[in-house]
């Protein structure tokens, strides 16, 4: 059973929802001035930890930078500078907006008297080791003009980390876009609940590293707000690895672990269908059947002794040209079916048979392109069974063209595709989103550019099959099960990258780090 602290982390909201709950908090009694004392006391303290008081460049104490808005995001910062000066810091404040939100205006003044420095111009500014921004949280809509935009500009140039509060002035809290132009920030504490912008790869260069302030919003308000809502939810850890199939009954045997059908590969293409093998074999896939053309057939021996290797009759090109599957066997025999690394375009009659069975079905690569041929929405609308698609950006252009761009605001666009076409889509990107035909959303909070390699997406298709086969034997929901896969190869490419560098993860080594992630 899942505790608050593991649920709260999983939620994911827009700003109209975050305003929303905050309405309700509000409403029930709890005083702003005393939300805001808390958030900001434990920015404060994670800033102590951080930057362990005091700050010293020989026996001169160095000076954190306090960047003040005019709502209460520029209040919590004042609450900070307060408290970082009352530990011993030597802390200035950058106040140069002349209208402020009643509170804030009372903790500027306040700040004052304390005799902390107020500057209004950037060129006023001290040197300082630390600035912690706080000119605009979430909900900002219109884009910054000057003279704050040339600020900001100017302190994105400065040697000096920068540290957000809530999120980067500058972005928009949903889709992640700058709005003319926002703060790189090095580290950002993300308040109460996970907003939007942390999951949009737009976003991801001026947010650094995220961390969730957890101020106790209760649980009751959250689901009030979101009541029956299509939700949008982080896959953390703990959730993903409750959705593995594990442990297994002590009495089982292989047909009960799921039996996948892997159709991929072609004569040019070798490499994808190996890749794919291997990752189905990490999955823990009962059985796996392995078709590819006949040419290529023992060479996939070679790589997976453990599969069914099905050599297949092949076109001039290379390509498999028809299923040709061991007597007594037919695409009903199978849990599920992952179809498209290295097929070519010329196997397209083979993705129009396996469209056409009533297995889960799973399509990347080349059966992904020739889905878009022949019209994803209206082809996938017609299934009886249930798809996964594993497109990258542009191959969700190609198949979802009159959905709104997926770099702009790639959960809304999942969002959209995937009740178009009765299937989960699962978008690959530095923060890889899914969602079901319901609209629920998954996103993966984590990656690594590790995993821009050719053949990382083919390892991907192999576990994620291997996976779907099992899941069908065990009534786990597929959504569920697809955002699983996605987290296990993004933690793979992670603990890859750790030990061997962003350089030195191909495809071939993600496939020996899978298993490592269970062990981790």
């Amino acid at each position: 059973m899942q505790n608050k602290k593991e649920k709260i982390s999983q939620v994911v909201v827009t700003a109209g929802q975050m305003r929303d709950i905050e309405e309700r908090i509000f409403a029930a009694g709890m005083p702003v001035v005393a939300l805001m004392e808390k958030v900001a006391g434990l920015i404060a303290r994670r800033i102590q930890d951080i930057f362990p008081n005091p700050l010293k460049k020989g026996d001169v104490p160095s000076g954190v930078g306090i960047l003040v808005g005019p709502g209460h995001n520029g209040g919590d910062a004042l609450v900070v500078a307060r408290e970082l000066h009352f530990r011993g810091y030597e802390v200035w404040i950058y106040s140069p907006f002349s209208k402020l939100k009643e509170l804030t205006s009372q903790h500027l003044q306040y700040a004052q008297s304390l005799g902390i420095p107020i500057y209004q111009t950037i060129e006023q500014l001290p040197d300082s080791d630390l600035l912690i921004d706080g000119l605009f949280g979430y909900g900002l809509e219109k884009n910054l003009t000057d003279p704050i935009a040339s600020a900001i500009n100017q302190l994105n140039e400065l040697s000096v980390p920068i540290y957000s509060i809530d999120l980067p002035s500058g972005l928009h809290t949903d889709t992640g876009v700058v709005l003319g132009t926002a703060i790189r920030a090095s580290h950002t504490f993300c308040l109460g609940l996970w907003k939007l912008a942390f999951f949009q790869d737009q976003a991801l260069e001026y947010l650094g590293k995220a961390e969730l302030i957890d101020f106790d919003i209760p649980l009751a308000d959250v689901e009030a707000v979101l009541k029956d809502a299509p939700r949008i939810k982080r896959i953390t850890s703990a959730t993903a690895l409750a959705t593995l199939p594990l442990p297994r009954p002590a009495v089982t045997h292989k047909y009960k672990e799921g039996h996948l059908l892997l159709i991929c590969g072609s004569r040019r293409y070798a490499g994808g269908a190996i890749l794919s093998g291997l990752g189905a074999r990490a999955s823990g896939v009962g059985m796996l059947s392995i078709a590819v053309p006949e040419s290529l057939k023992s060479l996939l021996v070679s790589h997976l002794p453990e599969a069914l290797i099905v050599g297949c009759p092949e076109t001039e090109s290379g390509a498999i040209a028809h299923l040709q599957l061991p007597e007594k066997t037919d695409l009903s025999s199978f849990d599920a079916i992952a179809c498209g690394p290295g097929l070519t375009r010329d196997a397209t009659p083979i993705v129009e048979e396996v469209i056409k069975s009533d297995r889960p079905l799973l399509l990347d690569a080349d059966g992904l392109n020739i889905l878009a041929q022949m019209g994803a929405i209206a082809t996938l609308n017609k299934r009886l069974a249930i798809t996964v698609l594993t497109p990258h950006t542009g191959e969700f252009e190609r198949l979802f063209p009159d959905v709104p761009d997926a770099k702009h605001d790639r959960v809304q666009a999942v969002r959209e595709a995937a009740p178009l076409c009765a299937a989960v889509v699962l978008l690959k990107g530095a923060r890889t989103a899914i969602a079901n035909p319901e609209g629920a959303v998954w996103i993966v909070p984590e990656s690594t550019p590790a995993l821009a390699r050719g053949g990382s997406g083919d390892v991907l298709t192999g576990l994620l099959g291997g996976l779907l086969a099992q899941a069908a034997t065990k009534q786990i929901p597929v959504e569920d099960i697809v955002a699983t896969a996605a987290w296990w190869h993004s933690q793979a490419g992670i603990i890859a990258a750790q030990e061997r560098s962003e350089l030195g993860v191909d495809a071939f080594t993600l496939t020996q780090y899978l298993i490592k992630v269970l062990n981790n």
